[in-house]
């Protein structure tokens, strides 16, 4: 699964802020800052939230709907 689903290097860069910087407002491990970033893993949605609240964005800022798969109306 390749999808890009988050735009929190995005939001991070629009606001001045880094990786290591929501990692400490987060309290994470900045490697996992960096996994969401990149794509490689996904924050809850209680933590996807919080970055939000933290940059100033809506959470639908954050997400990227497009990447959904389709869903079949039954």
């Amino acid at each position: 699964m390749d999808r890009k689903l988050n735009r929190i290097k995005t939001a991070l860069v629009d606001n001045g802020k880094t990786n290591k910087w929501l990692a400490e407002q987060l309290g994470k491990d900045p490697a996992t800052v960096s996994k969401w970033c990149t794509n490689a893993a996904q924050p809850s949605l209680e933590t996807l939230m919080q970055i939000a609240k933290l940059l100033d964005v809506q959470v639908d800022d954050l997400l990227r709907f497009e990447e959904l798969p389709e869903i079949m109306e039954h």
